[in-house]
C-alpha cells in the first residue's frame, strides 16, 4: 500500500510542468504543419560485436549514451569499461549503432535476444519467453527522503527539456543531486530510452547515482524501476502513476519510489 504526503511549500504556478504549444488559432493543416516543431522518431539498430540485437524507435540523439546505458541496464555488460566503442552510422531508414564490448559478454547477448523490430522504447517488446520479463535485482541503496529536494527539481525539469519544449512529445530522465539540483538530463521519445540514454551518461561522466535520486516525466514501468535499480540509484521519482508491477518490484529491491510528483503532494509507492 502506498501513502499520499503533502509538500507544504507549493511550487510556483509559472514553474508548473504544464505544457501548452505556443500556437495560435490555426484553421488549416498546412497552417498546422508549417508552424509545429515535430519530434524526431527513427529506428536504431543496436548491433553488439557484429550480431544485430535490437531495433528500438528513439530520438537520434545521444546516441553513445543510449549505447551505453542500453548495455548497462539490460545486464549486457556489468561496468562501462567493459564497453570498448560505439560508431554511429547513418542509414536511410534510420541509424545503426556498432557496439564493441568484451567477449565474455558475448553469451548475455543470447540470453537477452531481443527482435530486430521494437516500439518506441519498449521494455518487452521482441523479449523470446516470460522467463525473460523480471530479471534479478540486488538490493538498492538506501536514502532519506527529502521533500524540498524532490520539489526543487519538480520546478526545474521543465526548462531544461528544449525537445518538450519545441514539441510536447518527448520524454526527460534527469539525475539529480540529493539537494535537488538536475546535474544531468536526456530527452527522447521513449521514456526507457531516455532512461538508458541518461545511464550512459552518468556512466560516461563518472557520476555515481547512488548519491542523488533520478526524476522521470512519464508513468512508472517495472522496467523503469528495474533499470534505476541496476544503475545503482536509490530513489525514483515520476511525474505520472506507477503500475502494480512496478511497485512490486520496487518494494522487493528496496527502492523509493515516488509516483504522481506534483506541487501539492506525492504517492510513495515503495
Amino acid at each position: 500500500m502506498g501513502f499520499v504526503f503533502m509538500v507544504s511549500q507549493p511550487i510556483a504556478e509559472n514553474n508548473s510542468l504544464s505544457w501548452r504549444p505556443p500556437l495560435k488559432s490555426i484553421n488549416t493543416t498546412r497552417q498546422l504543419a508549417s508552424r509545429a516543431h515535430l519530434a524526431e522518431e527513427v529506428p536504431v539498430a543496436l548491433v553488439f560485436n557484429g550480431i544485430s540485437h535490437a531495433v528500438m524507435m528513439a530520438t537520434p540523439l545521444h546516441l553513445e549514451d543510449f549505447a551505453l546505458g542500453f548495455a548497462l541496464s539490460e545486464g549486457l555488460i556489468d561496468q562501462a569499461s567493459q564497453l570498448y566503442g560505439v560508431e554511429v552510422i547513418e542509414q536511410a531508414l534510420g541509424m545503426e549503432v556498432h557496439i564493441d564490448i568484451a567477449a565474455q559478454c558475448e553469451a548475455r547477448l543470447k540470453e537477452r535476444k531481443r527482435s530486430m523490430a521494437g516500439r518506441t522504447g519498449c521494455g518487452l517488446c521482441g523479449t523470446d519467453s516470460l522467463d525473460q520479463v523480471k530479471l534479478k535485482l540486488s538490493q538498492a541503496p538506501k536514502v532519506q527522503l527529502d521533500v524540498q529536494a524532490m520539489q526543487r527539481a519538480h520546478a526545474g525539469l521543465r526548462a531544461l527539456q528544449p525537445l518538450k519544449l519545441q514539441t510536447g512529445a518527448t520524454h526527460a530522465a534527469a539525475w539529480c543531486t540529493a539537494e535537488g539540483d538536475i546535474a544531468l538530463l536526456r530527452e527522447d521519445v521513449g521514456r526507457h530510452n531516455a532512461l538508458d540514454k541518461l545511464i550512459g551518461a552518468l556512466a560516461t561522466s563518472g557520476t555515481s547515482p547512488a548519491t542523488g535520486f533520478i526524476l522521470l516525466s512519464s508513468r512508472c514501468s517495472y522496467e523503469l524501476v528495474e533499470k534505476t535499480v541496476i544503475a545503482g540509484c536509490p530513489m525514483l521519482v515520476t511525474i505520472s502513476t506507477a503500475t502494480s508491477l512496478a511497485a512490486e518490484r520496487a518494494k522487493a529491491a528496496g527502492l523509493t519510489l515516488i509516483a504522481l510528483a506534483r506541487r501539492d503532494a506525492m504517492l510513495r509507492l515503495g
